[in-house]
């Protein structure tokens, strides 16, 4: 048998560190596993205040820090055209054969899609979030996404349940969309040495105070559990909008001595937050997959969750008790969780995950779909235009005028500076005492340490 291929990856998204979240950590430890794996991977985003350029992080990962500003929620100004010169730059630079978007509110995700399959590139897209169908942004936002899928090489979804959604919103063959879920670095998330007192039993929320991760629910819920049981006490870490309704309900009820208001938590410090608690409580509203749940899982914290989304597809049914989004029925999960927990061995919930959840085991299926995109025939402009007409009797039309001035564009930059004139960058190999070196720093890794 032969080696296997080596692919030459760009991931692209507007979130990516020093920017903290889901999709920010979905990027990272999968590019280091697949770098891992020999691929070379680079990533393309957007400025990040004066972290501007070329950056190297741990492991050897390049990533491209474009001088483009966020426009709204971290997500640049979209410009439809203004990207092709320096996306064109970087594929040939970096001599990309295969280019990854992620996340469907990334405005250069969007564009860096359409530019690299203008150039000839199989592309991939992860879709890490659920959107609905009745309200004007999600109808906005499913042409867009119609649009960027009308002629991707093959998809990606972190649940069972968002690639029902995605394949709904666009269109999509099902044959075209794979499921691989999120995981989690066990390696990081570690239970206490010492199990927390049972005679205080400590609630944990770490989430964005925001109305899509159910901080509403959480300003109903917090004054009934206390006054329901006089040894519980919350800790909840994240800001957001939402934070002064949380503080209200804190002052309105007196918990100030049992209700910990920490607000952001950097992502270093989220362990030492998780292992000070006993049950970890995520009252999102709709979640393609939550992460968090599968960090406070690896720290050994039985987690209580709305039944939202791909929730349910996250933990065994030992790990997680479920409730409808509705303040009563998570009181009485929150019940049922307490009285379960002394039947709970954090080690034991531990090593259940180091098998369950494995980053390394992403990547290699991530693999497979890669090696199924460069296998896909590379359409002519014609036949790309005829996947674009399908979306609409008017989208339809619009979507292939914003290609073939795409192609336009694209032969015109051909003619001004030419491929040739165009500087190819050696890559960079790392011996095997620097990887064992970069795998140990990637375990306490943050964000401003691992940037060399």
């Amino acid at each position: 048998m032969g080696e296997p291929k080596r692919h030459r990856i760009l991931m692209v998204s507007d979130f990516f560190y020093p920017n903290f979240g889901g999709v920010e950590n979905h990027i990272y430890y999968l590019s280091q596993c697949l770098l891992k794996l020999g691929h070379k991977v680079v990533v393309m985003t957007h400025a990040y205040g004066n972290r501007s350029g070329v950056r190297y992080m741990t492991g050897g990962l390049k990533v491209y820090y474009v001088p483009w500003k966020p426009f709204l929620m971290q997500n640049t100004l979209p410009t439809f055209y203004g990207t092709l010169p320096i996306i064109r730059t970087i594929l040939i630079r970096e001599k990309i054969s295969l280019v990854h978007g992620h996340q469907a509110f990334s405005t250069l995700c969007h564009e860096a899609l359409m530019h690299s399959r203008t150039m000839g590139c199989r592309v991939v897209f992860t879709d890490h979030s659920l959107y609905g169908f009745g309200d004007v942004g999600s109808i906005h936002m499913n042409k867009v996404l119609q649009f960027t899928l009308a002629d991707v090489s093959q998809a990606i979804c972190v649940s069972h349940t968002s690639k029902e959604n995605t394949v709904l919103r666009s269109g999509l063959p099902p044959e075209k969309v794979f499921v691989i879920s999120n995981a989690v670095d066990t390696a990081m998330f570690k239970p206490a040495l010492e199990r927390p007192s049972d005679n205080e039993i400590v609630i944990v929320v770490i989430s964005r105070l925001v109305y899509r991760k159910g901080a509403d629910l959480l300003v109903e819920v917090i004054p009934e559990v206390c006054r329901l049981y006089p040894n519980v006490r919350f800790i909840v870490g994240g800001d957001g909008p939402k934070r002064v309704r949380l503080e209200q309900m804190r002052e309105k009820h007196s918990l100030q001595d049992r209700v910990e208001m920490l607000g952001a938590v950097p992502h270093a410090r989220v362990r030492s937050v998780l292992i000070s608690g006993h049950i970890f409580l995520n009252s999102s509203l709709t979640e393609a997959f939550c992460i968090a749940i599968l960090e406070a899982a690896s720290c050994g914290l039985l987690t209580v969750s709305t039944r939202v989304g791909g929730v349910p597809e996250v933990l065994p049914d030992d790990m997680v008790v479920l409730a409808e989004p509705d303040p009563s029925d998570m009181v009485l999960a929150i019940n049922k969780a307490i009285s379960i927990l002394p039947t709970i061995d954090p080690q034991v919930m531990h090593d259940r995950m180091k098998k369950l959840y494995n980053w390394h085991d992403v990547a290699k299926r991530t693999e497979i779909v890669y090696d199924r995109a460069l296998k896909c025939s590379n359409q002519s402009l014609l036949e790309r235009l005829s996947r674009y007409l399908s979306c609409g009797a008017w989208a339809g039309k619009l979507f292939c005028l914003v290609v073939v001035i795409d192609f336009l564009l694209f032969r015109l930059l051909q003619l001004w500076q030419p491929a040739e004139d165009i500087e190819v960058v050696p890559d960079i190999l790392l011996s095997q005492g620097e990887d064992k070196r970069d795998a140990d720093k990637l375990r306490v890794f943050n964000g401003d340490q691992c940037l060399k």
